[in-house]
């Protein structure tokens, strides 16, 4: 760890198969204030049983301090360590023999934020992408515009890549705008994107998004 690179060698927390024995890999990504250890119970609502779970831990239970909807710069090193050390953990799986096509990122709040924003830069077939109460990181560009019109622009294609991405219709933490670009831009990098949204749910995850991210783990 050091101040440049503040997540690099942080802990990777572990349950369902091991990963040299599992045909599946998910990495599970924790929200602000959160821990490896919260985000793995997710583990227990899914079943698909040849599945290792992989669950990073960011410094300080913290990804980046401010706003995925502040300006990039506001939020680096700390981002830039975060994709780091997010594409460490899929180094690992990919040196356990599981391929992209058979990895899942998935992440809930500022760990949602996370992974959609990794899967958008390391544009590939990966297995799935799962974004609860997420979306992709940054403000617009031109002064005036609100920050949840910024336009992307990232560089490859998803090709087929089943993404869900699930949000309440009014959430504190996540403009609901920044959710509806994020699908529309996944699915423009050629995703195949199930969005979902529900009223009165606010900053949390229900049983219809683990049942469909159940779902699109069983059909990896």
């Amino acid at each position: 760890m050091s101040a440049a690179d503040p997540h690099a060698g942080t802990p990777v927390r572990r349950a369902g198969a091991p990963l040299d024995e599992a045909a599946v890999a998910v990495l599970l990504l924790h929200g602000r204030g959160a821990s490896a250890e919260s985000i793995l119970t997710l583990a227990g609502e899914l079943r698909r049983e040849d599945a290792a779970f992989l669950a990073p831990e960011a410094a300080g239970s913290t990804w980046y301090p401010h706003s995925f909807l502040a300006p990039l710069e506001m939020n680096e090193p700390w981002l830039s360590s975060a994709l780091r050390r997010v594409y460490r953990v899929a180094e690992e799986a990919e040196a356990a023999g599981i391929p992209r096509e058979r990895i899942v990122v998935a992440g809930f709040s500022q760990g949602a934020c996370l992974a959609a924003e990794f899967v958008a830069r390391n544009a590939a077939r990966w297995g799935g992408l799962v974004v609860l109460s997420g979306g992709l990181i940054g403000t617009a560009d031109t002064e005036g515009v609100p920050p949840e019109d910024k336009r992307f622009d990232y560089a490859g294609r998803l090709d087929g890549t089943p993404v869900l991405v699930g949000c309440s219709d009014f959430d504190p933490h996540i403009p609901l705008r920044r959710v509806e670009q994020t699908v529309v831009v996944l699915s423009e990098m050629k995703a195949e994107v199930d969005g979902r949204v529900y009223e009165g749910l606010g900053h949390a995850i229900n049983r219809d998004e683990m049942d469909a991210f159940d779902a699109l783990l069983r059909n990896v």
